[in-house]
């Protein structure tokens, strides 16, 4: 397993901690990494472009011309598609350009872009992210000890308020929770600085090794017997009901 130092805010070693090799030690696949990053970007893509087709652009419809005798290609419309401010057509619709990436895929790509910082030697492991206030300076000079260069991605398990706002206005670096870590952000960003409790995370939820939890058996509850008075009683027979009105009147002419 590699060992990796564990830093506090101040670039000072903490300690020392054993990352898992089926999760940073894994072989890098460059195939799975190129999926996962054209579907991530795929999925951003608004999708809001349109063109104007024939019978939404402006103009009248009446045909210009007759259609014969002129001496001129016939026409029908000054909208038309073969004329300058027509129509446009098989032009981009609104449409969703998302699609469904296979889970194994995704989190095979996410062991291999974290394969990949750990070989380059582009990851950090802080003990906590306690800042002591939210302020986006003391947040900066942190990073600078750090070996902030141009661009970090933050990762941090829990809620974290000061450094949710103090990380929000700093260009090139972002936050993330280790259950939203994206391979596309992973490589995108210079270097990659994790809690021990992000890493404890992704370690639990990508290591494909982890043994399934066993569910104890649970006892099955008997039925509540029935009572045998209860079940022995019949129901009462049904009186047959009364004549009405007219035929009772039937019976008193007779």
């Amino acid at each position: 397993m590699p060992v990796v130092d564990v830093v506090n805010l101040d670039g000072k070693k903490v300690g020392e901690v054993e990352l898992a090799d089926a999760v940073f030690g894994a072989k890098v696949n460059a195939h799975l990494l190129h999926e996962a990053s054209r579907w991530y970007l795929a999925g951003l893509r608004r999708g809001t472009h349109k063109v104007k087709e024939k019978s939404e652009v402006s103009g009248a419809g009446r045909k210009l011309w007759r259609q014969k005798g002129t001496g001129r290609a016939r026409v029908g419309s000054i909208r038309s598609p073969l004329w300058r401010h027509g129509g446009t057509v098989h032009g981009p619709r609104p449409r969703d350009y998302s699609y469904a990436l296979p889970k194994k895929q995704l989190l095979g790509a996410l062991r291999s872009a974290l394969s990949a910082k750990l070989a380059d030697q582009k990851l950090t492991v802080v003990d906590a992210w306690q800042l002591e206030s939210h302020k986006t300076q003391s947040l900066l000079a942190s990073l600078e000890k750090l070996n902030f260069s141009r661009s970090a991605l933050l990762v941090s398990h829990g809620e974290n308020r000061n450094l949710e706002l103090a990380s929000r206005n700093l260009e090139g670096v972002k936050l993330s929770a280790p259950n939203a870590l994206q391979p596309y952000e992973v490589l995108k960003h210079d270097r990659l600085v994790l809690s021990k409790d992000a890493v404890a995370r992704l370690v639990r939820s990508l290591d494909p090794e982890k043994k399934p939890v066993v569910v104890p058996d649970v006892e099955t509850i008997a039925a509540a017997p029935v009572k045998k008075e209860a079940a022995a009683r019949k129901p009462a027979a049904k009186k047959p009901a009364k004549p009405r009105g007219k035929s009772a009147a039937k019976k008193g002419k007779e």
